[in-house]
């Protein structure tokens, strides 16, 4: 792996090109040349038989010669820009904010590709060109420094753009497809090209401020891609990608073709759920509590979580019970501890939601759509939540004729950005599956979830109790009667007798098996009894692979940290979510506890039962649909014959 060493690029030259920048956005002249027009120029207003005077950005490159086009468009951004507030005669604040920005990032990439002309050859040989010195054999050399400067400034300017301009994104998104005029043949040129080609953009999906943010947002990605994919194969980007810049007023760093993507959180308009108002479900309360604190423990200095590299971090979980029990309450307690413990720490916390709408019939579509809500989850400079409720609806079970084939892509990515070969657990984000109906979710799908929730909902008489109260609010006068409000909520207790419900399998067919070797073997104290459990659990359900061992050894490792990470942690960051990386290790380390026979017992017992519950419901489901397309095989072929009788 090499190493580079960042160098200031400085204000003064910087601020040097902020004249030519603004004279690109008031007016370049541009024929396109690959991308296709879909709406005309603003032409500059003019008195009757004035003729119409704008300003038109003419390179003053060093040097270069660039070829004229006939019939040239003129493209003027800061009208564009303008326009998109329903005629009024003031700039709004986005609208300012969008030209500045755009101004400071064709500055920044001006002065890079000014940079990377004085690290190669290109500046002495733009100045033998503009003296007609030029060697015939040193030509080819020129034209790809020319290329390889137009890919560096290309990518530089989309780069300051999406970094600059991401603080004032919004909830809204714009699908603009792929960028088209990426053009080669020199730097001015280049610019001229994504000015007008993010000038169509803006006129096609920019209808106010929140759309107009979001198209430059996605141009500014669409063109970082096209680019970093020209530049695999160009010659002469070394100059470019062997060396980083760091723009220190704007804290950005250019580093080759990677984006320098500035972290921003979401703004939640959700109803957030206090941990007292969740009834019943203690083991997923409590788990959920956990993972929550778990979360913050994340440093974003080493890009890393304490727990992760632990081995005590849920990455993935299933959350799965009937209709009622409490999913949606739990999201939303969750969301909601992780949003006040990042605004208290200040950090960016991103949560969002895949769900049934982004299923698109257009192929691929849906593919990307689940791969963009995978990136905004994982983004190291984020603490992220991400929830797929639903999940039965929205992955579809490899081979079922009925999952259509947006379905189909949805489960593919999930796959493998949740075990995938790929997959790198940081420690700053979870994923949440949630279904009423796990059974149809595909086998190895939900294998990948690497903990179970199982929301049941009140269980108990006091379960309901307390729920009816809670839920009653406070205007009435009726009595609680004989009963300790809210005693059977309590944390600890609740989730011990949990727990020690799962030291015997709960599931008939699981419980054989259980009873079975337990019969041959007596107490399962060795390591050797426990995997013989395993193996008859295998034995008895195929599914029960090498994945559900790995699961079920991941959550005994959280039960050695069985402890709640203090409330004085996150409510005061210095005491521990501001300190070091080994700092933190330490103090978690120091409050890890020895795992036991029992733990593993429960834990293999607890997610045996899953996939055992899962499994019988699954087969009654297929065979439910089986008889019903028998039944109506048999009505078909009844009213054919009586048809033809």
């Amino acid at each position: 792996m090499t190493t580079r060493d960042t160098m200031e690029l400085r204000e003064a030259d910087i601020r040097a090109h902020y004249l030519a920048a603004t004279e690109m956005l008031m007016g370049v002249d541009h024929t396109p040349r690959i991308g296709t027009a879909r709406f005309s120029v603003i032409a500059p207003e003019a008195s009757p038989g004035v003729a119409a005077m704008g300003r038109r950005f003419r390179s003053t490159t060093p040097g270069l010669v660039t070829r004229s086009m006939a019939a040239p468009t003129g493209v003027r951004l800061l009208d564009r820009i303008a326009e998109k507030d329903d005629d009024d005669p003031l700039t709004s604040p986005i609208q300012a904010t969008v030209a500045q920005t755009l101004r400071r990032a064709l500055s920044i990439a001006l002065a890079v590709g000014q940079e990377y002309a004085r690290q190669t050859p290109l500046i002495e040989l733009k100045k033998a060109n503009l003296e007609a010195r030029l060697p015939t054999d040193r030509k080819p050399e020129f034209t790809e420094l020319l290329a390889a400067e137009a890919l560096a400034v290309l990518y530089t300017f989309a780069n300051a753009t999406a970094f600059l301009l991401a603080p004032h994104a919004s909830e809204v998104g714009v699908d603009i497809g792929p960028v088209q005029e990426v053009l080669t043949d020199n730097a001015p040129l280049a610019l001229h090209g994504a000015i007008w080609e993010l000038d169509q953009a803006i006129g096609a999906h920019a209808a106010d401020d929140a759309s107009l943010v979001a198209t430059i947002l996605a141009y500014a990605e669409a063109l970082m891609a096209a680019v970093a994919l020209r530049a695999t194969d160009a010659p002469r980007v070394g100059g470019f990608t062997g060396a980083s810049w760091r723009v220190e007023a704007d804290k950005l760093t250019i580093a080759g073709f990677k984006p320098a993507l500035a972290a921003r959180g979401t703004i939640l308009t959700m109803t957030f759920k206090k941990p007292n108002e969740v009834v019943g479900n203690h083991i997923a309360k409590y788990q959920s509590l956990r993972l929550a604190k778990m979360l913050m423990a994340y440093d974003f200095d080493r890009k890393l979580n304490p727990f992760a590299e632990m081995g005590g971090f849920i990455f993935t979980f299933m959350g799965d019970g009937a209709p009622g029990t409490g999913k949606t309450t739990l999201i939303q307690m969750m969301a909601g501890l992780l949003n006040d413990y990042s605004k208290n720490a200040g950090y960016p916390f991103r949560y969002q939601n895949f769900s049934i709408d982004q299923i698109d019939s257009y192929q691929g579509k849906s593919g990307q759509n689940a791969k963009a809500f995978i990136t905004n989850i994982l983004d190291p400079a984020v603490i992220g939540f991400g929830t797929i409720d639903d999940i039965d609806q929205i992955a579809g079970k490899r081979g079922d004729k009925q999952s259509s084939a947006g379905q189909q892509e949805v489960t593919a990515v999930f796959m493998e950005a949740f075990a995938g070969a790929n997959t790198v657990v940081r420690g700053n984000c979870t994923f949440g599956m949630f279904s009423n109906f796990p059974e149809n979710v595909d086998d190895a799908l939900r294998q990948r979830a690497g903990a179970r929730f199982l929301v049941d909902g009140p269980q108990t008489r006091e379960d309901y109790i307390d729920i009816l109260a809670l839920l009653m609010g406070k205007n009435h006068d009726i009595p609680v009667g004989a009963h300790d409000l809210f005693a059977a909520q309590e944390m600890k207790r609740a989730v011990a007798a949990s727990f020690e419900g799962h030291a015997r399998p709960q599931e008939a067919g699981l419980l054989e098996v259980w009873d079975r070797v337990g019969r041959d073997l007596g107490r399962l104290d060795t390591i050797a009894k426990l995997g013989t459990y395993l193996k008859a659990i295998q034995a008895a359900d195929p599914r029960f692979t090498g994945r559900a061992i790995k699961n079920i050894t991941d959550a005994v490792k959280v039960r050695a940290m069985d402890f709640e990470l203090p409330d004085v942690w996150m409510e005061q960051p210095e005491v521990f979510l501001f300190k070091g990386y080994d700092e933190k290790l330490a103090m978690i380390k120091g409050m890890t506890q020895k795992i036991t026979v029992d733990m593993v017992v429960q834990e293999i017992n607890r997610y045996a039962d899953s996939e055992f519950r899962y499994a019988d419901k699954s087969d009654e489901v297929a065979i439910a649909n089986m008889v019903r397309d028998f039944g109506r095989q048999e009505a078909a072929k009844r009213r054919y014959l009586e048809g033809k009788g």
